[in-house]
C-alpha cells in the first residue's frame, strides 16, 4: 500500500519563532546528528518524526539528520531507519548537496546505494527549477505580497519548500505552513504541474487554489496569472 502521508515542510529558520523548549529540541537533534550520537536521534524521532528532515536553527549548512549520517559514513542500517522516519534522499543541503553527494566526496561508497535517490515522478533538473521558483513566487504573492507589502516568507527568513522530494515519494503531497499567516501551502505534484491550495487568514481570507507550471503561474478562481 502507498505512503499516504504529507510530507511536512518545516520552513522556519529563526529559533525566536518557536517556544523555547522546541528551540532546545532542535539544538539537541541538531548536536546529536552532528556528533553521530545516533541513539539520541532515535529517541527524539521516535517521540516526534516531524523534525526528522530539519537542520540547525540559524544554522550553515543545512545538514538534516541524513546529511550528517552520510557525513560520518554510518552503517546501512543507520540510514535506513532514518529513511523509516521519512528522510529524504533528495533534501539538499545549504550548498546544494544530497546526503548521497556527501558519502560519494568522502568514500563512503557503501552508502550510495541506500541513498540514491528513487524517483517516483521523475522530471528534468530544468523544469524542477523553474516549477520550484514560479511556485515560491506563489507563496510570496499570497504571503502578502499581492497587497503589495512585504511577504511573510521573506521577512521571516523562512525557507522555502524544495519540489524536488515530492519526486520520492509514493504520495507527492506536501504542506507549508506560513507563520503569522494563520494558513499556509499544501502543493501537489500532478504530472508536470503542481496543483497548490492555499490558506492565509490576513490575505483575503479564504481559500485560493493555483496551478503552478515550469511556464508561469495561474490562480484557479480569479481566472488569472500572475
Amino acid at each position: 500500500m502507498a505512503d499516504e502521508r504529507v510530507a511536512r515542510w518545516n520552513g522556519v529558520t529563526r529559533r525566536s519563532m518557536f517556544k523555547d523548549h522546541i528551540d532546545q529540541l532542535r539544538d539537541r537533534l541538531a548536536d546529536a546528528a552532528r556528533d553521530g550520537d545516533w541513539r539520541t536521534v532515535f529517541e527524539i524521532l521516535d517521540k516526534d518524526d516531524e523534525w526528522t528532515n530539519s537542520a540547525r536553527l540559524e544554522g550553515g549548512s543545512g545538514y538534516a539528520p541524513l546529511h550528517q549520517a552520510a557525513w560520518h559514513g554510518v552503517p546501512v542500517a543507520t540510514v535506513e531507519r532514518l529513511l523509516s522516519y521519512g528522510a529524504w534522499r533528495t533534501l539538499r543541503a545549504s550548498d546544494g548537496t544530497r546526503p548521497v553527494d556527501i558519502a560519494a566526496r568522502l568514500g563512503h561508497h557503501h552508502l550510495a546505494a541506500v541513498l540514491r535517490p528513487e524517483f517516483k515522478h521523475p522530471l528534468p533538473q530544468d523544469e524542477l527549477a523553474r516549477l520550484q521558483e514560479n511556485f515560491h513566487r506563489l507563496i510570496r504573492y499570497r504571503s502578502g505580497g499581492e497587497l503589495g507589502d512585504q511577504d511573510l516568507a521573506t521577512e521571516k527568513e523562512l525557507r522555502l519548500p524544495e519540489i524536488e522530494v515530492l519526486t520520492e515519494l509514493d504520495n507527492p503531497v506536501g504542506w507549508f505552513p506560513v507563520p503569522g499567516m494563520y494558513g499556509g501551502f499544501k502543493f501537489e505534484l500532478r504530472g508536470r504541474e503542481l496543483i497548490v491550495d492555499s490558506w492565509v487568514r490576513i490575505v483575503g481570507g479564504s481559500e485560493r487554489t493555483g496551478r503552478v507550471t515550469a511556464e508561469g503561474v495561474f490562480l484557479v478562481h480569479e481566472g488569472k496569472q500572475i
